[in-house]
């Protein structure tokens, strides 16, 4: 076998290329959102906890 045979099949084989796009997360921005989440979700629980014991208190209010 010659070396010119096992150049030239070395050659044919190409590496992965490292020019993958990386894409920088800034974790404030996510750690913000998440808060901002939070506090959406805590809001809505608030107003429908809160609409539901006005009801009670007006019902009972009403029937006695």
């Amino acid at each position: 076998m010659s070396t010119e045979s096992l150049n030239r099949t070395s050659n044919d084989i190409e590496t992965p290329s490292q020019n993958f796009e990386t894409t920088r997360v800034n974790v404030d921005v996510l750690k913000q959102r998440m808060l901002h989440e939070r506090k959406k979700d805590r809001f809505k629980r608030t107003i429908i906890f809160s609409t539901i014991f006005v009801s009670l208190g007006a019902l009972t209010f009403f029937i006695n």
